[in-house]
């Protein structure tokens, strides 16, 4: 039965609910200095924005974000899921699509864990030797950002 109904919901009526439901596919691209990393149709993009995750799918409301240090979870049309760590950045975000320009990316699987160690050791010099409160205040949040990336990315 059905929401108290006296009819079951048909292989018909199940097939167009599931069609009308399905995530509509946008432009999605991800690009770093070295490269076009991804260019494709997806459902549904997760971004690390400065003022917090967000979810981009069809039909966003324009915004444009500053991307902090973190993972950019994307959900392929084909119903795959591929991540991608990013350090910082901005994302353009339009009706139809995403672009989110990365200082720097890389796919998860090909996390570099000796330049992860490298830029958590610049970060805590940065701190040590910032010159004011604002300075240290900054580079403190980067290199938490960054600690807070490793966990996320890398097993114990």
């Amino acid at each position: 039965m059905w929401a108290g109904q006296d009819h079951l919901l048909l292989p018909s009526s199940y097939s167009l609910l599931t069609k009308l439901i399905m995530a509509e596919a946008f432009k999605f691209e991800l690009v770093s200095p070295e490269r076009l990393l991804v260019s494709e149709q997806v459902e549904s993009v997760v971004i690390p924005g400065a003022e917090g995750e967000m979810t981009v799918m069809a039909h966003h409301a324009p915004v444009m974000t500053t991307i902090k240090p973190g993972v950019v979870t994307v959900k392929t049309a084909s119903g795959g899921e591929e991540r991608y760590v990013v350090f910082g950045g901005f994302a353009d975000i339009v009706p139809a699509g995403c672009t989110l320009l990365a200082e720097s990316a890389v796919a998860v699987k090909d996390v570099d864990r000796a330049d992860l160690a490298r830029r958590i050791q610049e970060a805590k010099e940065d701190a040590a030797d910032a010159k004011d409160d604002q300075a240290r205040s900054k580079a403190e949040q980067f290199l938490s950002q960054l600690t807070t990336l490793e966990g996320a990315i890398l097993p114990a």
